[in-house]
């Protein structure tokens, strides 16, 4: 069974995966969060840093998202990526329920056009197969705008190419991260999709994970949230001990030093942290009482304060 650590804006940046893959590593591949190309000829700055090599540990296995509608778009991008020496793969981002995104028919709104999205691929996979590297294309997708309705004409699409990976998390956009997962949906995608199948969507532990494993024939899994809560959760899958409050400390400390580096302000540090402690609190007996001492420091020495408290008498879960 392949784990993949699952893209989030915002959060699992080259800074994040370096720390993540140095004193935990697991993941068989990280997906770096999404660049969404333009009309601008190429990248720059900001745009691409993050996935420039001289700042990912080479730990990391990581795969480009690219978050687009057009052809043209994604060809362009992909290009320059593999001038930065990604040839492997490339993943299509098809899944985003953002607002801003979905409002420009990209992410998750590109469900909407499917004879659009026939289109699109008909072009990167046309590209694809014309290139030396071939590299491989994969998808990751939600069922549906509003309703698993939607989805057997969705994965009909999806049918006609050869996607290297088909990562579905099991929700409609209209659901965001809302509610269970679809696993009646999933399980048409099991019986029906000529693609390898990648579970994507509320694996928080491992029993979640043996449920998966042990009902469905797939390829894999992609964890998010529940791997950002516990950064030692794919270790524990294949029988390694439960994450303990050093090495949750150790982590913690890791990544103050690096975003200290590079943050040009205490408030964005500190914004930083309290994003962190957003899913790490999950692991603590006292989780809502850790979660709102981080989120009422309004400066860091307050900050530190409430560290200091949080692992000098709490307990985890």
């Amino acid at each position: 069974m392949q784990i993949y650590f699952a893209p989030l804006e915002g959060v699992t940046g080259a800074v994040y995966r370096n720390a993540h893959a140095e004193l935990f590593g697991g993941p068989d591949k990280y997906y770096a969060p999404f660049v969404s190309p333009t009309v601008n000829p190429c990248f720059k700055g900001k745009e691409i840093r993050d996935l420039l090599p001289e700042n990912n540990n080479p730990m990391v296995h990581l795969i480009p998202q690219i978050l687009t509608n057009k052809g043209e778009y994604f060809i362009k991008a992909a290009k320059q990526l593999m001038t930065l020496g990604y040839t492997e793969e490339f993943n299509i981002n098809i899944g985003c329920p953002s607002g801003t995104v979905v409002a420009k028919n990209k992410g998750a709104g590109f469900l909407r056009d499917l004879e659009g999205m026939e289109r699109f691929f008909e072009e990167v996979f046309s590209w694809r197969d014309q290139t030396e590297e071939k590299p491989e294309i994969s998808v990751k997708t939600r069922i549906g705008i509003y309703s698993e309705e939607e989805f057997p004409e969705i994965l009909e699409v999806y049918n006609q190419f050869p996607i290297s990976e088909l990562t579905i998390h099991s929700r409609t956009r209209a659901q965001m991260y809302r509610d269970i997962p679809n696993m009646k949906a999933f399980g048409y995608a099991v019986e029906h999709s000529k693609n390898p199948l990648i579970y994507n969507g509320d694996v928080n532990t491992t029993e979640d994970y043996h449920l998966i494993a042990e009902k469905y024939d797939i390829r894999g899994m992609m964890l998010g949230r529940g791997l950002i809560a516990n950064p030692n959760l794919v270790n524990e899958m294949k029988g390694a001990k439960h994450i303990t409050l050093e090495q949750i400390k150790r982590y913690h400390d890791r990544l103050y030093s690096d975003f200290e580096q590079i943050m040009q302000a205490d408030k964005h540090l500190l914004c930083k942290m309290k994003e962190f402690w957003n899913y790490v609190s999950w692991n603590f007996v006292e989780e809502h009482r850790c979660a709102k001492m981080v989120r009422k420091c309004q400066n860091l020495y307050k900050y530190q304060l409430a560290i200091e408290e949080i692992f000098g008498t709490m307990e985890i879960k």
